[in-house]
């Protein structure tokens, strides 16, 4: 172990953890079994039972060794708070020495919150590779194109080899096909060192279909009588449940140094004790790394505002942000007619629900705000929202996987772009969209027999519910999710981002950024909640200010071929397009498709 290296104990309660030298401790929460067994090196150990269903020795372990946990009846189960895993998630887990890793971007504390512009990449996909390592040689084009953050889907061990991650049961190992645990380190690393801030997308809603072994001896870790999407819910009630999940958020960000994490589909997370699990997770958290910008983000179905309120001076009072869907959903109907299933419900007034989530960040009312009635009502500042044109959903889960650029012209496509760039909102590219990757990125996972047999099923729903088939197609011709070349063909085309087409978009997104650096961010830094005004216009324009103390950020677009009217542009501009071969803006009217940002002080 390196002479500057601590032990940080950032999961005190769960798996194998290094004490002291080579002494390492060892835990199971078990409570339906009477015996376990540890198995290291291939030499059984009998556990000492202690009180609540836990089970623990403490005995000298190397790096690198393999074990697993016996159960009374013979069965052997991985470490569920395993750091790596040997070959399968079933399998044997191996011990891991955090503190060995020696850190080169060691001073690194993180970015403000409002420099966020993100790129989520699903690391399999990223390069031909597929690699924590091979991702390290893209973070300079990542810097180089304005992006400030990158966004990793879930990395926790899966079955199979490839998939996209929301199925992981062992959410403590990063997968084995992309690397070891300090191979992700050294991605963190790099990308820290060229200034990126790093989140990683944690599922914290349930456990995959396959390879998950807890309810075989800690049945009371689940809930059969609340069911989620996925089956049975997790029972945040029980402490060793919280602490397992709590623990695994302070490991992310302590052991490999993640500036912040995405947690997906929060409202599937029940929990009827006080303080509510994601509260107790924020708090710890912000507890732990006090030192350290760290960034909590939420996918939230129910738009719950409680989770995102400000205090009156504008201070964050819980979480950072949450995935604006809204926006995404009613831009989406109006920019490709589609209005199938998620769509449906935006197919109505898309124009005002556009409206109404750039200026008040939601566009649907909420559901279920069990967290604070008066939070309920609370104003949510620009910075609370993460606002996307496209994501690994909205273009996976499609038929046929297929971005923007494939779906909409170019200048259409150039103005939405700036449009996303340039609101106060925090911006989210999907991996390729800032060179205009027009390469597919489907659903793709790695299962057999019945369970992958439920899955290309699935696929046919998601289908209808992501725009439906384009025409001529049937569900015969979809993509099938278990195939390997559904997965190869999902990985970006690196060739197109040195293209001439490829240069040109680059360039433009490139522009994009650096204005929202020099112009956006010091606006959103530390205010209060801004006023904000939606104006009430015609179908096709949208048109927004917001008051950010004595100065006005101004957006007017146009998603109209023709030239139209729009409220007038009282402020300096500091970006406008001009796709026309025309006069792209006066004072009152714009060209079309164009957009015009502009700040009156």
């Amino acid at each position: 172990m390196p002479a500057n290296s601590t032990r940080a104990h950032f999961r005190n309660s769960w798996g194998a953890n290094f004490i002291d030298g080579d002494t390492c401790r060892f835990r199971l929460w078990a409570p339906d079994e009477r015996d376990v067994d540890l198995v290291l090196g291939g030499a059984a150990h009998k556990m000492q039972s202690l009180d609540g269903g836990w089970f623990e020795i403490t005995l000298e372990a190397k790096a690198g060794e393999r074990y697993c946990f016996r159960l009374a009846d013979g069965t052997e189960v991985a470490d569920p708070a395993s750091s790596a895993q040997e070959r399968e998630a079933s399998g044997r887990s191996i011990v891991v020495d955090h503190a060995a890793y020696e850190w080169q971007a060691s001073s690194w504390r993180g970015r403000p919150w409002e420099e966020t512009v993100i790129s989520e990449l699903h690391v399999g996909c990223f390069t031909p590779e597929g690699t924590f390592r091979a991702a390290i040689e893209r973070l300079p084009h990542l810097a180089g194109a304005g992006i400030t953050a990158i966004e990793i889907m879930p990395v926790a061990q899966f079955p199979g080899v490839r998939g996209w991650g929301y199925d992981g049961v062992l959410h403590y190992a990063p997968h084995n096909a992309y690397g070891k645990p300090d191979d992700l380190k050294a991605l963190v690393d790099a990308a820290h060192s060229l200034g990126l801030t790093v989140l990683l997308d944690v599922v914290y809603n349930h456990f995959g279909p396959e390879g998950n072994y807890l309810s075989r001896y800690a049945s009371r870790f689940f809930n059969k009588d609340r069911p989620t999407p996925w089956g049975a819910s997790i029972a945040f009630e029980e402490e060793a449940v919280r602490r397992y999940f709590i623990e695994n958020a302070l490991y992310w960000l302590g052991e490999f140094r993640f500036d912040g994490l995405r947690l997906d589909a929060t409202e599937q997370i029940r929990d009827t004790t006080r303080p509510h699990f994601l509260v107790a997770l924020e708090h710890e958290v912000r507890e732990t790394f006090a030192e350290r910008q760290i960034h909590l983000v939420l996918e939230d179905a129910h738009r719950r505002r409680s989770l995102l309120q400000r205090d009156a001076s504008g201070t964050r009072m819980l979480f950072d942000a949450g995935w604006n869907d809204d926006l995404h959903n009613a831009l989406h109907v109006v920019a490709t007619g589609e209005t199938k299933g998620h769509y449906r419900p935006f197919a109505d007034e898309p124009w005002g629900k556009i409206r109404s989530a750039l200026a008040d960040g939601f566009a649907v009312p909420a559901k279920d705000d069990n967290f604070s009635p008066e939070g309920s009502r609370a104003r949510v500042p620009p910075q609370g929202r993460v606002n996307f044109l496209q994501n690994h959903d909205q273009i996976g889960n499609r038929a046929f996987g297929e971005r923007l650029a494939s779906l909409l012209q170019e200048d259409r496509l150039r103005v939405l772009a700036a449009m996303h760039m340039l609101t106060p909102q925090i911006p989210l590219l999907f991996m390729g969209e800032e060179y205009g990757e027009t390469q597919p990125f489907c659903f793709f996972a790695d299962y057999q027999g019945e369970i992958a047999e439920a899955i290309r099923l699935g696929r046919r729903d998601e289908a209808e519910n992501f725009g439906g088939l384009p025409e001529g197609k049937t569900m015969d011709d979809l993509p099938d999710p278990l195939d390997p070349a559904v997965f190869a063909g999902s990985k970006l085309r690196w060739s197109r981002a040195t293209s001439p087409a490829g240069e040109r978009y680059l360039a433009y997104m490139r522009d994009l950024a650096g204005i929202r650096q020099r112009h956006i961010v010091p606006l959103i830094a530390g205010t209060a909640v801004p006023d904000c005004r939606a104006y009430e216009t015609k179908d096709g324009i949208i048109a927004v200010d917001w008051q950010f103390g004595e100065a006005c950020l101004e957006l007017r677009v146009n998603l109209l071929q023709e030239t139209q009217a729009v409220p007038a542009i009282r402020g300096q501009p500091i970006f406008t397009s001009d796709t026309s071969g025309g006069e792209t803006v006066d004072d009152s009217e714009l060209a079309g498709p164009g957009i015009a940002v502009a700040i009156a002080r």
